[in-house]
């Protein structure tokens, strides 16, 4: 007889970040957001014909989005479980769209896409990357574009906030609960902290409450137009809303030429 001992490996999972995030997001933001997205990015998805990359797809508004304004494939890569599993059960109601769109459950520069796409956004993803995950980023995005494909960023804060931002999302009623919340983002050294509390409420009692916390790094436009430009891509000269870049991958670049090393 031989005696078997069985060690329970000692590394864990990192937790995700938007685990309490994911109940709430959609019951308080989605709806705005959904007008977002279509405003700051219908017009260049409806142009797509090869592929449409949605980076950090999170609930799936821009993948909904692009599954209905374009023709093309949508790849859409989210690393978080929590804001996936809200997306791909937003997809199993579409089974008409099965075909045309995959869902990726890792960063992208795991993903190893290659020319999939002449169109990707990156919609309020980039503000939540330290400066290294960006560098990463970059290039893994080249790769997964097309020559002359399009990438529209949505662009971080600029600078540090002088003062709290106060944020409070409207009250979203769900039979007998109320849900609601606010963000306040704080400069806090070279970076910005967002603190997000939610509450449900009944009848005027606080039934539950919840707090994420989650960490910005601002940049200029002028300098991700630098970085982009390190890694093949030019500024485009369509006029675009102030929150967008927008930035071409020049043909006969090399994919991630230049690279020096995100999540996506």
């Amino acid at each position: 007889m031989h005696l078997v001992t069985v060690i329970a490996p000692t590394i864990r999972p990192r937790p995700d970040p938007y685990a309490t995030t994911a109940e709430f997001y959609d019951i308080l933001q989605a709806d705005e957001d959904e007008a977002l997205v279509r405003r700051l990015y219908g017009p260049a998805v409806a142009k797509a014909r090869q592929g449409v990359l949605d980076i950090g797809a999170g609930t799936g508004r821009v993948t909904l989005m692009s599954l209905a304004e374009s023709g093309a494939d949508v790849h859409a890569v989210e690393p978080s479980r929590a804001m996936r599993t809200a997306l791909t059960t937003r997809l199993a109601a579409l089974p008409a769209s099965w075909d045309r769109v995959t869902v990726y459950p890792r960063p992208l520069d795991e993903a190893a896409l290659h020319q999939v796409a002449d169109v990707a956004v990156c919609h309020n993803t980039v503000a939540c990357l330290p400066p290294a995950a960006r560098r990463t980023l970059w290039p893994s995005i080249g790769a997964a574009l097309s020559p002359g494909g399009s990438l529209l960023l949505h662009l971080p804060p600029a600078r540090l906030p002088a003062l709290d931002v106060v944020r409070v999302f409207p009250e979203r009623r769900i039979g007998r609960h109320e849900y609601g919340g606010r963000m306040v983002m704080s400069a806090v050294g070279d970076r910005i902290r967002a603190r997000v509390d939610y509450r449900v409420r009944a009848r005027g009692s606080v039934l539950r409450e919840h707090t994420e916390t989650f960490w910005m790094w601002p940049a200029s436009r002028s300098a991700l137009v630098r970085d982009l430009e390190h890694h093949g891509f030019v500024p485009s000269p369509r006029p675009t809303d102030a929150a967008v870049l927008e930035m071409t991958l020049r043909h006969g670049r090399a994919a991630g030429a230049g690279a020096t090393t995100r999540a996506g």
